[in-house]
């Protein structure tokens, strides 16, 4: 019988199960909340009992290879610590790996989420014919995941990849993180609400209004939809993301001069109101995208939402695109996990 994994996405508010196998193929998904509030134990013995079901369900058409989880926050990669996590707050120093292999019988790999989703892209989104990426994700904050010869890159701790809290200006917004100017101030979906509610205290009437209305929730998206209607306070909002964006490129490109550069998340669904601006600001604080990057015009700045396009690398050219795979990237980027390990453990035993 032919191997699968079992990829998980284990979020804050969602729990996403997919079952994968070694070609990419989904073999079966699964969605729930997390219960966060109800502790740590409950949402493991949650986990750990959908993964059984999925598992029970395709017993007779497959052999369980591992499972791969997906987790935001700070992880030891070596023993399986979940170190520290936003969005899990009682999961700080808690032996993850340990306490689902424990529950399962079965091997287990823990992964960043944003490292996650730039192996899925790698593997069967954007980037699936490069080697080497990098994927900076949107959301409530900024992440990113480099992969390199088709694995992710990890550096000395696990923490290689926080795109986020790159500086790009240093007078800029203080963050979470304790620095100022972080890229997360800018093109997060609370960067994107943060810059409209100073917009709105300097006099932005329309924005005023969608804050204080009831019928539409004052967010990214709804920011987004205000400036495709025109509304240039709104528009301005986005073309600081893509200046953000733009600087950020410009380093990325300028220090690993990868084939493909990802951007992903929630946020990116707002491409076509900040990508000309960050096209604009790459090309010129980086004389390396500027040499090798598409002609004018030819970049991706229109893409739709779902789209199943890409641009297609081209030797000794830069690429800035969209994710292809959404929020699901995690998902195959989690399963794809302990088919690499099989594969390492393959080609080590032919040494």
């Amino acid at each position: 019988m032919a191997p699968f994994a079992i990829g998980v996405d284990l979020g804050g508010t969602n729990l996403r199960i997919s079952a994968v196998d070694s070609s990419g193929n989904l073999l079966e998904k699964l969605t729930t909340g997390t219960q966060v509030t109800r502790g740590r134990d409950f949402v493991i013995q949650e986990m750990c009992d959908a993964i059984k079901s999925v598992s029970f369900h395709l017993q007779d058409k497959g052999i369980l290879c591992g499972v791969g989880i997906g987790v935001p926050g700070i992880i030891n990669k070596r023993t399986g610590m979940l170190r520290k996590s936003p969005n899990l707050p009682d999961w700080h120093d808690y032996p993850v790996k340990e306490e689902i292999e424990r529950r399962l019988q079965a091997p287990v790999i823990l992964e960043n989420d944003a490292n996650a989703a730039a192996l899925g892209e790698n593997w069967l989104g954007a980037a699936r014919d490069v080697d080497d990426m990098c994927i900076v994700t949107l959301g409530t904050g900024v992440g990113g995941g480099i992969v390199l010869r088709g694995d992710v890159w990890d550096g000395m701790t696990g923490m290689a990849g926080e795109l986020g809290h790159i500086t790009i200006d240093p007078n800029g917004p203080k963050c979470n993180c304790g620095n100022s100017g972080c890229v997360e101030q800018f093109a997060s979906a609370t960067g994107v609400v943060r810059m409209a509610k100073e917009a709105i205290a300097s006099g932005a009437e329309e924005l005023s209004k969608l804050a204080s209305g009831r019928d539409v929730e004052f967010s990214a998206k709804s920011i987004f939809n205000l400036a495709l209607q025109g509304d240039e306070p709104a528009k301005a909002i986005f073309r600081k993301v893509g200046w953000a964006l733009g600087i950020l490129m410009a380093d990325l490109v300028n220090t690993f001069n990868f084939q493909m550069y990802v951007v992903g998340g929630g946020v990116s669904n707002s491409w076509e109101a900040f990508a000309p601006m960050m096209f604009e600001e790459a090309r010129k604080r980086s004389m390396v995208y500027a040499a090798t990057a598409p002609e004018t015009g030819a970049e991706p700045v229109g893409a739709a939402e779902g789209m199943s396009q890409r641009p297609a690398p081209k030797s000794q050219q830069t690429i800035i695109t969209r994710a292809l795979l959404g929020s699901d990237a995690g998902l195959y980027g989690a399963a794809r996990l302990p088919f690499l390990r099989a594969e390492r453990a393959k080609n080590a035993s032919h040494l």
